[in-house]
Formats: C-alpha cells, sequence, structure tokens
C-alpha cells in the first residue's frame, strides 16, 4: 500500500503551540530513529483518510518535509486521538532501515468462519488474538495475516504455532521457542446453556390454607 503524507518542520513548540496548529486544522507530529528527531506539522486532510485503515498501520509511509524530493521511509507508531472528539492530536513516526529487522504489530483476519464444522454445529467463534508483533525486514511486512478457521471443530482452536506465516516473518512471541507463549488465537466453542427452572409457590400459600 503506498501511502504519502506531506509535512512542515515545526519549530514553534509546547502545548500553546500545539492548540494554535490544531485550531488550523493541523497537529503536531514527530519523526525519529536512525537520526535526529524531527517537530513537525502535518495538516489533518493528510491524516484523516489513513486513520480507519488497518494497513496504514502495518505500511511503509513515505514523508515529505518541507516539500523534499527525496521522501523519508517511516512507520506509523502511535496516533494520539482527541478523548471525545473523533480526531487526530499527535502522530508518531519511526523511520525504518531497509536491511534492519523491526517489530510491528499486524492484524489478524479470519476466514472459512461460515463453513466452520464447529459453527455448523451450533458453536461460538471466540477471537482470541486480533493482532500479533511480528519481526520482519520492512519490505517483508504484511498488511494482514489470514487465520483459515473453516476446518476448525467444536472446542478446537488455532494456536500461534499452527498459524500460516509469511515468508520472511517471525512471530515475536515465539523467537524464543518457549512453548509457553504458544497461545491460542482463535477457538470455537459451545454456547452456555442456562437451565431455568420455575419458582417454587411461596411456602406462605401453602400455609394459607386452614383445616375444618
Amino acid at each position: 500500500m503506498a501511502i504519502t503524507i506531506n509535512a512542515e518542520m515545526r519549530t514553534d513548540l509546547g502545548k500553546g503551540a500545539s492548540r494554535r496548529l490544531r485550531h488550523q486544522e493541523k497537529i503536531p507530529a514527530i519523526v525519529y530513529g536512525s537520526g535526529e528527531p524531527k517537530s513537525l506539522t502535518i495538516d489533518l486532510r493528510e491524516i484523516r483518510p489513513h486513520v480507519d485503515n488497518e494497513a496504514f498501520y502495518a505500511s511503509i509511509v513515505s514523508l515529505k518535509v518541507d516539500g523534499e524530493k527525496t521522501a523519508e521511509k517511516v512507520i506509523v507508531r502511535d496516533i494520539q486521538h482527541h478523548p471525545y472528539k473523533v480526531d487526530v492530536m499527535h502522530v508518531d513516526f519511526q523511520r525504518v532501515d531497509a536491511k534492519k529487522k523491526m517489530h510491528i504489530h499486524v492484524q489478524l483476519h479470519f476466514t472459512g468462519e461460515a463453513v466452520s464444522p464447529g459453527v455448523k454445529e451450533g458453536g461460538l467463534v471466540s477471537h482470541v488474538v486480533n493482532e500479533v508483533e511480528i519481526i520482519c525486514l520492512p519490505k517483508d511486512i504484511p498488511e494482514f495475516i489470514e487465520v483459515d478457521i473453516s476446518a476448525l471443530g467444536l472446542g478446537a482452536s488455532i494456536h500461534l504455532t499452527e498459524m500460516k506465516i509469511p515468508k520472511g516473518v517471525e512471530l515475536a512471541a515465539l523467537t524464543h521457542g518457549n512453548e509457553n507463549h504458544d497461545t491460542a488465537v482463535v477457538s470455537i466453542h459451545a454456547p452456555k446453556v442456562v437451565v431455568e427452572t420455575e419458582e417454587e409457590a411461596p411456602a406462605a400459600a401453602e400455609d394459607g390454607a386452614t383445616e375444618e
């Protein structure tokens, strides 16, 4: 996914400066890693179209500062949102090195639910994990990892070690060979059955009858 974000260098720092930026539909940002950090200003129109796209958070972004011809390659490390408005307050970018592996979180996409034997038997699908941390070179970052549950039966689950991982990608939780970290990512379980019992008639009602 090719994404380019345009930014400007920011010299006016501090909370007051950030408030003034937001009144102008702009936000503060920072880029760090492999060099000096840069304080930036970004027009909200550059960010808004991508915020709700999960691929944005697992893509190499071309960051153009002050119209430079050569863009820096970065990933989004953090986005701060307004506490009650649906808008962005601040963005953190990290530079990437094409030759160095990096840690990044990617989403899991679950497929095959409709044809799963466990679901056909009335089971409920439980997504235990919705994203995983991976280690790979920037060129190998997948937009998402697919988890196929089309063969999953009732009472069964799929663990990290059973997932099909793209070439060149490692799961951070399994890099040390610790089986205790082989957690389940999805399972199918039987729905809970609630047994309702009729309420017994109040004892007082029985005692209300008098003998003749």
